[in-house]
């Protein structure tokens, strides 16, 4: 798309009908104006020699094409000076993106079928699988990354924009591969020495997701809190698992057991570190859950474009010169 910065220019289009209007015409310049003293000594001397010089003053004959030519230099130096420019289709700008590190437990107590997706029955590894993939694609100026954890904590793919490649390992992964307790707070100390390398100063979060409590590892939960407050480093927490959990008895009779879940912990956690904590009883519910954090850590600048703008002044200055350079020359070829 084409147009000009300084539209109100082409006003100068008028100045020359202005000063011709203004302005006496100039008389005289190549007649009475110039005297020759010795003009009629030539003459004598022309005749003499039969004429062979030609003594009458030179005129200039003003023609049409003259005129035009002139104006459409004018009108394309007019141009210049207005400023064209090209603008591109608008640009979505990069919002202030947000390094995100998701904590996912995959002890085998992740096993237990206590969800449901498209009317079947799941556990609750793959439920978090759904709706984390489905979170990771909404993300779409943050980096994302994981770790994952059980008896230890590793960190399966650094903060990075390649989400792709994060969904593709997270949906690899099987409960059990880190060993069959919790160590939560292993989990966010490996976390949190990820983070450290992220250029982003400010907008660190972590996502924990876990069915148990902090049963293995290290690094308590306190020290595990106070070293993401030191580091600026805001934890979701969100709890995942059925008020009860249900097993088969030896006689076939489903037996009802209280869940592990340390709800209490979790909450102290993101309390703390200024986060929020989420209780996940379903699919639904885990997929509300993410919808929630998506809205508090949303984009600040999600609405802004940008425009690329290129000069053109250069275009109607070139045909200005070139158009200059023709006039002159024809001129000389005429005289």
């Amino acid at each position: 798309m084409n147009h000009f910065a300084y539209p109100q220019m082409f006003w100068l289009l008028l100045l020359p009908f202005v000063f011709r209007a203004i302005l006496p015409a100039v008389r005289g310049l190549h007649g009475d104006a110039l005297r020759v003293p010795f003009l009629k000594d030539i003459e004598r001397i022309n005749l003499k020699a039969g004429g062979i010089w030609n003594t009458a003053a030179p005129t200039i004959k003003k023609s049409p094409l003259n005129k035009i030519v002139l104006f459409l230099i004018w009108a394309l130096l007019v141009t210049a000076v207005a400023r064209p420019l090209w603008v591109g289709k608008p640009v979505r700008l990069p919002a202030m993106s947000r390094d995100i590190l998701l904590v996912v437990d995959i002890s085998t107590s992740m096993l237990e079928q206590d969800f449901v997706l498209g009317n079947n029955r799941v556990d609750r590894l793959t439920a978090v699988k759904k709706t984390a993939t489905d979170f990771i694609r909404k993300r779409v100026d943050d980096r994302i990354g994981l770790v994952l954890f059980g008896s230890l904590a590793y960190v399966q793919a650094p903060i990075t924009y390649d989400k792709k490649s994060v969904e593709e390992i997270l949906l690899a992964t099987d409960a059990g591969m880190a060993g069959n307790s919790t160590s939560i707070g292993d989990a966010i100390g490996a976390s949190l020495k990820s983070l450290r390398s992220s250029s982003n100063l400010d907008k660190k979060v972590i996502i924990l997701l876990t069915d148990g409590e902090n049963n293995s590892g290290r690094l308590s939960l306190a020290q595990a809190i106070k070293l993401a407050k030191d580091e600026n480093v805001k934890i979701y927490t969100i709890g995942v698992g059925a008020e009860k959990s249900l097993i088969n008895s030896i006689f076939g009779i489903n037996l009802s057991m209280p869940s592990g879940l340390d709800e209490e912990s979790l909450a102290q956690i993101a309390k703390e570190t200024q986060g929020s904590y989420f209780r996940a009883k379903n699919t639904q519910s885990l997929e509300k859950i993410y919808a929630e954090i998506d809205k508090l850590e949303a984009n600040e600048n999600e609405a802004k474009f940008v425009r690329d703008v290129q000069e053109r002044f250069y275009i109607p200055l070139s045909a200005a010169l070139l158009l200059s350079l023709f006039l002159f020359f024809w001129q000389r070829r005429r005289e």
